[in-house]
């Protein structure tokens, strides 16, 4: 190939890339505008309250609770942690972080401009499927002795991260504060919809990276990969097999070619462009939650055991729910979209799709200065990692640096701070108050947990988690900055 042919493909590339992207723009925005919103205006403190079981009524509360709590895979992930943490049943966690990762709004926007609107009413007909399947599979797989193994390694977790600078203090208070304000008066403050625009920007700011590459490589991919490949990839021709052979593979892809969320869109058009079954589509997108880095994550936070049995759980609904909704679809007679119309390719012209996206730039604008201006209501911070808003009473993981709290959506971000940013090394102040050194909270002797002599000076600890952790291995929170 001569470099004036590659060059042409490359441009071709990114020009496609480009034209899905605009296509898709309002969509986008709309999306994560309405789901700034629905998370600033409902509280979480039902969540916490209400999960502790996996009766279907459960289940359908934790997918209505996932589906307002818009995130992205490391977050949701993060979230159902923090759920079983504090009580929720193990299948129900699951459940919740299927439901705030594939079953929210931007993402059923995006599949019906790029795949059309049959893949959106399938995202909720095979997210449906999917967390029914998980309701009766879970609490026999991942139930019993297999839950209790890993909340005991989730224990054992949160002690090492406490060991290592990474001791949580959640102050679960703060919904309480929420609750109290009638809906009506929230949504007529200006703070409540700062929030909003802080929900909107953060979610923006977290997944833009997995948006531009899933758009661009998306678009190489279209340019540069044969349809041979993909019908090589994806068998056809042989009725069930084939679907069964798709629903298997897609999810396959999904792993080795992992992109967070809204980001896989792109990529699932590309497959459907290339010969994948309608199914095998579905359960790619599905299959965002079982990627190589998240089932490391899952490995931290309950071990290899449970983490081999999400992943065959996982793996077995998603490819079930995309068989069982490609069938029902063809029972009840709804057409497949044709693949050529998932693919743009024109880019930017004076139609309905300009003004859609004009109309969602002045939204943005006004989201964002709100977002700049506005005062919030003080219960959100910023992941300093990622960007994600945090409601602070329920922060998967809080950090104090210099008498300064971060607080972050996932104990990844937790970990990626602490590698780029040092301990605090002090014990206390000129002022007579004392920092904690495993976590730096501020404290004072009268109401300190206990305290801990060591090379003649003393040190005040806000719990016996950090004390314990101090006396084990002071020189891991001693070390020079």
């Amino acid at each position: 190939m001569d470099p004036m042919t590659l060059i042409r493909m490359l441009g071709d590339g990114l020009f496609d890339a480009f034209s899905m992207f605009w296509e898709t723009l309002w969509a986008l925005f709309l999306g994560f505008a309405l789901s700034g919103a629905i998370q600033a205006f409902v509280s979480r403190a039902r969540m916490q309250r209400a999960l502790g079981d996996h009766r279907p009524a459960t289940l359908a509360k934790a997918t209505v609770w996932g589906m307002v709590s818009s995130s992205c895979s490391y977050a949701a992930s993060a979230l159902a942690k923090t759920l079983f943490r504090r009580g929720a049943d193990f299948t129900t966690s699951l459940v919740f972080m299927i439901a705030s990762t594939n079953l929210v709004i931007e993402l059923g926007l995006v599949l019906w401009l790029l795949l059309g609107w049959q893949f959106a009413l399938a995202e909720l007909v095979g997210g449906a499927i999917m967390i029914a399947l998980l309701g009766l599979v879970g609490p026999r797989v991942l139930g019993g002795r297999m839950a209790d193994e890993a909340r005991v390694h989730l224990d054992r977790f949160e002690s090492a991260s406490a060991g290592g600078g990474g001791h949580e203090h959640h102050h679960d208070h703060g919904d309480a504060a929420h609750d109290e304000v009638p809906l009506r008066r929230r949504l007529r403050s200006r703070e409540g919809w700062a929030d909003a625009a802080g929900y909107m920007i953060s979610d923006l700011t977290m997944i833009r990276k997995e948006l531009v590459i899933g758009f661009v490589v998306a678009g190489f991919i279209t340019v540069l990969v044969p349809d041979a490949v993909w019908q090589s990839l994806f068998a056809t021709g042989h009725g069930f097999w084939s679907s069964l052979e798709n629903v298997i593979v897609g999810p396959f892809l999904a792993i080795i070619s992992f992109v967070c969320s809204v980001g896989n869109v792109p990529l699932a058009a590309t497959l459907w462009h290339g010969g994948a079954s309608f199914g095998g589509v579905v359960a790619f997108v599905f299959a965002d939650l079982i990627a190589l880095p998240l089932l490391v994550i899952y490995r931290r936070y309950f071990g290899t055991r449970v983490t081999l049995r999400i992943l065959v759980v996982f793996w077995a609904t998603m490819s079930a729910a995309g068989l069982a909704v490609e069938y029902l679809f063809k029972l009840v007679r709804i057409p497949e979209p044709a693949p050529i119309h998932t693919m743009t390719g024109h880019g930017p012209s004076w139609d309905h799709t300009t003004w859609l996206n004009l109309a969602a730039l002045v939204l943005f604008a006004v989201m964002y200065w709100l977002y700049r201006t506005a005062r919030s209501t003080g219960k959100y911070a910023k992941d300093p990692m990622c960007g994600m808003q945090v409601e602070i009473a329920n922060a998967p993981a809080r950090r104090v640096r210099d008498g300064e709290a971060f607080y972050f959506c996932s104990d990844r971000c937790a970990r990626q701070f602490d590698e780029r940013t040092p301990r605090m090394t002090m014990s206390h102040d000129p002022s007579g108050t004392h920092r904690d050194p495993v976590c730096g909270m501020t404290v004072s002797p009268e109401t300190a947990v206990g305290s801990v002599e060591h090379e003649g000076e003393t040190y005040y600890f806000c719990s016996t988690g950090c004390r314990t952790a101090f006396g084990l291995k002071p020189e891991a929170f001693l070390a020079p900055q």
